[in-house]
């Protein structure tokens, strides 16, 4: 380290050396201004392309920030994924260059969410009454599952290797992550832990001080750097700083699902099932009379559901609405009866009354109707009708119980939408009159700068944006007969190497059915065919294949290579114009003067199509077409705001000229 190099870029070099990386300006720009947030208490958004190597941009100076202030620094992703794969490769480099640079090594600890860890009081004090007819052993799990056993079979093997691997865990000074667990099922697991509302606490559990969770909790407390996921930091939030240790700065990765993740913790459902499960888990401990009225309140509520018209509900006097009063009613005296035990309660009716006590704050919360929340009814497709709540913002609960108790840095690959930070900002609840310039000082706690370090790609000249402006507006149908030709004359240049991004299962499925008949030595895989995960490694390993699906492609999927030489969009990713939680939105913001369509709507298919047309490049040497069969990118008076989301790509309405480009990378791979 020179006398003029700061501490943060020397562990960043030593950081890239340490892999074979090459110096890139992006990370250290972003390094840099990471460096300077930590420093001034200013918020940061930071736009870092794909390629930039934005983790240890981050990394490197949160750790040495942490360690020279003393001071802990969170680390929020927005899947337990990521946040696996930060603390097993990318971490592990910085700590190793930290303690290469400053002679120390700093602490860091994974925090998760309490069901992600076992639970011993379920695993030896409520072991279930089929425990007796389950295989023991471990090591009969697998044998089990592969032997053509019945479920139920499967599911009790399983279970006893997770209560062997529990206990092995607890002996030797483990967490009992499920992460580290022995193979299992969804099933399996809820067998073996708790959800946070019927924990009973470390005083009152019988096993409080070996608790996988409160040992999580203590080590935190003693890190330099904690990694979380972005529905945990939200929970944090909501309950006071409860479930992460204090902190000073927050970094919030991918935080273009921000929004929508701390939206999904902060939403709750109700169902008849729902009420119909915990009444006969109550039962014990309650009257005839009362678990007679609870059975009731279920048929209630699915009469009155059965009423209501799937939407939104903002008629107090509505049927859905006067059945969640009923039910706040009910269970508000269940919750009494079954709380008169006291501390001497047994664990059993102590979990039943959370369980109860859960469903009343629900009913409560809806049969109240407030403007702050947005209730409304939805149909499934197995078990009818439900209820559902979610905020109608997020932007006051991070202001005031993130933004404003600590620095925060929000980073991702597409944070800027239209060519602005300014709509992610004001989703987190940060205003447009407080962005700095660079050379300004933060005068309050909510003072931001916004950054764009760029991306190591050429993107002009490696990319291809093509809008079929010669095709019909996508309808609601599913895509049109038009869209599939040209759809299956892209694969066809392609030699197949194509992933579809499609606006509804129907279309994927449409496509899918096309591109096999028309191009039958394609082979053409379908999400819903199988799992995800098995698809994309079929697709991976057949460069020639093509992967076609919705939503969770657009985002989670990272292909580089000749595997992915053309992604193909067929339809602007607006949101579905019967979603109540948006259309609530739109006209809360339409109420407030604004435009409610561009500011949600808008919005919201910028960020996808950023997320979903950056599926193509991901490597220096990769080349490709992102072809949109929707000419509203083009035509459309908000095309052009659209088009400045995304990657700056050379771009045509010509297919003629991308059907030869396509062809030509096809006769090189």
């Amino acid at each position: 380290m020179t006398n003029a190099e700061p501490e943060h870029a020397a562990v960043l070099a030593e950081s890239v050396a340490s892999i074979g990386g090459s110096a890139r300006p992006g990370q250290q720009t972003m390094a840099d201004a990471v460096a300077r947030s930590l420093d001034d208490g200013a918020h940061l958004l930071v736009q870092a392309g794909t390629g930039t190597g934005k983790s240890l941009g981050y990394l490197a100076p949160a750790l040495v920030w942490a360690m020279r202030s003393d001071q802990r620094v969170v680390v929020a992703t927005a899947t337990l994924a990521l946040q696996s794969q930060l603390a097993g490769k990318d971490i592990p480099v910085a700590c190793d260059a930290i303690e290469r640079v400053l002679g120390r090594r700093p602490r860091t600890e994974v925090v998760k969410g309490r069901s992600n860890y076992a639970c011993l009081l379920r695993i030896r004090d409520q072991l279930g009454a089929d425990q007796e007819t389950l295989i023991a052993g471990a090591d009969v799990a697998d044998a089990v599952r592969t032997s053509g056993a019945d479920a139920e079979t499967v599911l009790g093997a399983e279970v006893v290797a997770l209560r062997e691997w529990a206990e092995e865990q607890a002996r030797d000074g483990g967490l009992a992550d499920r992460d580290d667990a022995p193979a299992h099922s969804l099933r399996a697991w809820a067998q073996v832990s708790v959800p946070a509302r019927e924990c009973l606490g470390v005083n009152a559990c019988p096993y409080g001080a070996e608790c996988f969770v409160e040992e999580s909790r203590a080590r935190a407390r003693q890190a330099d750097l904690v990694v979380t996921n972005h529905a945990l930091l939200a929970i944090n939030a909501m309950h006071g700083g409860t479930a992460l240790p204090d902190h000073a700065a927050v970094i919030i990765d991918e935080a273009h699902e921000l929004v929508t993740r701390v939206t999904g913790a902060a939403s709750s459902e109700l169902s008849p099932q729902q009420i119909d499960r915990v009444a006969k888990r109550s039962s014990s401990w309650l009257d005839d009379d009362l678990s007679v009225e609870l059975l009731d309140v279920v048929d209630a509520l699915r009469d009155a559901l059965d009423e209501t018209a799937p939407g939104r509900v903002t008629d107090g006097q509505s049927p859905a609405a006067l059945a969640f009063g009923v039910v706040r009613e009910v269970t508000r005296r269940a919750v009494s009866a079954m709380s008169q035990g006291g501390e001497q309660a047994d664990p059993e009716r102590s979990q039943a009354a959370a369980a109860m006590k859960e469903i009343f704050e629900v009913a409560e919360r809806m049969a109240k109707l407030e403007a702050t929340d947005v209730v409304w009814v939805s149909d499934r497709e197995r078990f009818g009708r439900q209820a559902n709540v979610a905020p109608l913002s997020v932007a006051g609960l991070m202001r005031d119980k993130v933004l404003g108790e600590c620095t925060t840095i929000l980073t991702s690959a597409t944070l800027s939408i239209g060519g602005s930070f300014d709509a992610l900002a004001g989703d987190v609840g940060l205003r447009r009159s407080a962005r700095l310039d660079d050379a300004d000082e933060p005068a309050d706690e909510l003072a931001w700068r916004g950054i764009d370090v760029g991306s190591p790609f050429d993107y002009a000249r490696q990319g291809i944006l093509y809008v079929a402006t010669d095709l019909a507006n996508p309808g609601r149908d599913g895509i049109a007969g038009d869209a599939l030709a040209r759809l299956a004359e892209l694969v066809w240049a392609a030699d197949g190497r194509t992933l579809g991004l499609f606006a509804s299962q129907r279309s994927a499925e449409l496509a899918t059915d096309h591109v096999r008949r028309e191009l039958p030595g394609v082979t053409v895989l379908c999400q819903g065919d199988a799992q995800l995960s098995e698809l994309t490694r079929v697709f991976v390993a057949d460069e020639q294949s093509c992967l076609f699906g919705t939503l969770s492609l657009w985002q989670g999927i990272d292909v580089p290579g000749d595997t992915c030489r053309l992604v193909v969009i067929d339809k602007l990713p607006f949101p579905r114009p019967d979603d109540p939680l948006m259309q609530a939105r739109q006209q809360a913001v339409a109420d407030a003067g604004g435009n409610g369509f561009m500011q949600v709507a808008a919005n919201h298919a910028a960020l996808l199509l950023a997320q979903g047309s950056g599926r193509l490049i991901r490597r220096t040497d990769d080349r490709g077409v992102v072809a949109v069969l929707d000419p509203r990118l083009m035509k459309a008076r908000y095309g052009s705001y659209l088009r400045a989301s995304l990657p700056p790509f050379w771009t045509t309405t010509d297919a003629d000229i991308v059907v030869q480009a396509l062809q030509r990378l096809a006769d090189k791979a």
